[in-house]
């Protein structure tokens, strides 16, 4: 048994209770002792500085990577190889879900929940804290069932792992939380919930900071002819410049519901990673996807939706259980690993959880560190950016993977790069003109762009130019009337649709052009 020592680093205590921490102290070869959070931040930093082959070896050297395995897990910023210099400060995420609990991951050893609004009723209800408050709200003690998901949702985007010893942290340890509990007391999640939760956040986000929301919920089907109230008050976020995450479902149906079906919401389908950090691994998980009402194709990418590290509801009878299971085991009982695996738990305080309803935080949890490497970005900005940085999942069909796996390293490297606010004044493009309409990409890579498209069968490509580094427009297009389809070609190679714009159309090959619909020629 690893005795508990103070880590050289930070001072905290190391962690005898899970096994992976004995392998990490090994790695990390301190003759004193290390925590495990030190010696993740250090694989972290060692990517960065030594590149991936550095870090999948160091990794492989000092963690079970079996995905059959009860303590194999890895902790999610290691999965998705993240930036240990980024982790939320200065964000506040807002989390909407059925209900919480005041989990030591989000309130010690500082609090960093500002907010609770019960939106469930009408009027809503508010409680705001401080840093130094200790933060309750009514049922915040009861660990009910409604308490349990939403505890986890927002542990995984924005837990610091105290639990843990900063071991098993979201992706954003040190973003602020506002948490909006959208279920009644019957446990039901209704359309007006939801809608008086981002009713509420379009009034008051702003003056909390509020920068990115992250939807775990369902609606109702949209309206096939408009959009749906709900997709409609995600827009209104969007407008605030407020990023809008949403979960896209977990039936693996083509068949998607509000606030997944928003136009400008980034949804998130599911990706099954093997618990690895090695990409070729990956495949899909069985997320929903497909067409919103308004013939916008969804998911816009895909996250870890399995054995994701995350809180045991805290004084519920399994967090009992779990803490009875770990102390026999440590006594040297291993009949208890059978219900140990049975349970998914990681350490007496974690377990490992499955469904898009986590694949979201994980994505919003990242937004944070973007906005807090570039607070200039728009949410069409982030949008674009998490695209750009996402890569293919090896075989698996576009209209279900969107860009592909979220790689949240590469997107705050792109977020650092990003000189621009730019977003557009308009809302996507091709911007419409007087004469016709204008193409614009934004690539800060692109040596020369072309506008390839339906109106001339593909033939002639029209040239963008540089109006400013990063940013390529065309002239006005002479277009007759009718729908068109599109694509960027860049550097004579790339082919790219159009980030900006979120309406797209099968390309006969597996991939999507984009489309619009000019109202008659020039």
């Amino acid at each position: 048994m690893l005795t508990p020592v103070p880590c050289p680093s930070c001072g905290r205590p190391s962690d005898a209770q899970t096994p992976a921490a004995a392998r990490m102290h090994t790695f990390w070869r301190k003759p004193d002792g290390a925590c495990p959070a030190c010696v993740q931040e250090a694989l972290l930093t060692g990517l960065l500085e030594h590149g991936s082959r550095f870090f999948a070896d160091q990794v492989q050297s000092v963690w079970p990577l079996d995905a059959e395995s009860a303590f194999g897990a890895l902790p999610t910023p290691i999965r998705l190889k993240a930036d240990p210099r980024f982790t939320g400060a200065g964000v506040t995420i807002a989390i909407a879900d059925s209900g919480f609990a005041a989990h030591p991951d989000l309130i010690q050893p500082i609090n960093r929940v500002t907010a609770w609004i019960d939106a469930s009723r009408d009027p809503v209800a508010v409680h705001r804290y401080d840093a130094d408050d200790t933060p309750a709200w009514p049922g915040s003690d009861q660990a009910a069932n409604p308490q349990w998901h939403g505890t986890m949702t927002s542990v995984v985007a924005a837990g610091n792992g105290f639990l843990s010893h900063g071991l098993y942290r979201g992706m954003a340890p040190e973003a602020r939380v506002v948490l909006l509990q959208v279920a009644g007391p019957d446990g039901r999640i209704t359309d007006d919930a939801i809608l008086r939760a981002l009713d509420w956040l379009a009034l008051h986000g702003p003056e909390l900071g509020v920068r990115v929301v992250s939807l775990s919920v369902a609606g109702d089907a949209p309206s096939a002819s408009c959009l749906a109230p709900i997709e409609q008050a995600v827009e209104a976020l969007v407008d605030l410049g407020i990023v809008v995450v949403a979960a896209a479902g977990n039936d693996g149906v083509r068949r998607l519901v509000p606030p997944a079906t928003a136009p400008s919401a980034v949804t998130v389908g599911g990706l099954d990673d093997q618990n690895s950090i090695d990409a070729g691994q990956a495949r899909l998980w069985h997320s929903n996807f497909g067409d919103s009402a308004t013939g916008i194709p969804k998911p816009e990418l895909v996250a870890p939706s399995l054995w994701v590290a995350a809180p045991v509801l805290p004084a519920s009878p399994i967090a009992a259980e779990a803490l009875d299971l770990f102390r026999r085991r440590l006594a040297g009982d291993d009949a208890v690993d059978r219900r140990i695996t049975e349970l998914k738990l990681v350490t007496a305080h974690y377990q490992h959880v499955d469904g898009t309803s986590f694949a979201a935080p994980i994505v919003a949890g990242t937004v944070a560190c973007l906005l807090e490497a570039n607070d200039r970005l728009t949410p069409r900005l982030v949008r674009q950016i998490l695209i750009r940085a996402a890569h293919p999942v090896p075989g698996a069909p576009p209209d279900r993977q969107g860009a592909g796996a979220l790689d949240a390293g590469r997107a705050v490297a792109l977020s650092l790069l990003e000189p621009h606010e730019w977003g557009g004044p308009e809302e996507t493009t091709p911007v419409i003109t007087p004469a016709g309409p204008v193409f614009r990409v934004h690539d800060h890579t692109a040596r020369v762009v072309e506008v390839h498209g339906s109106w001339n069968d593909w033939a002639a490509p029209v040239p963008a130019h540089a109006i400013e580094p990063g940013v390529w427009t065309t002239r006005p297009v002479a277009l007759g009337a009718g729908e068109h389809h599109y694509k960027f070609r860049i550097d004579g190679e790339q082919w790219v649709t159009d980030p900006t714009n979120p309406w797209r159309s099968p390309d006969g090959t597996g991939g999507f052009n984009s489309r619009f619909r000019w109202p008659g020629g020039s």
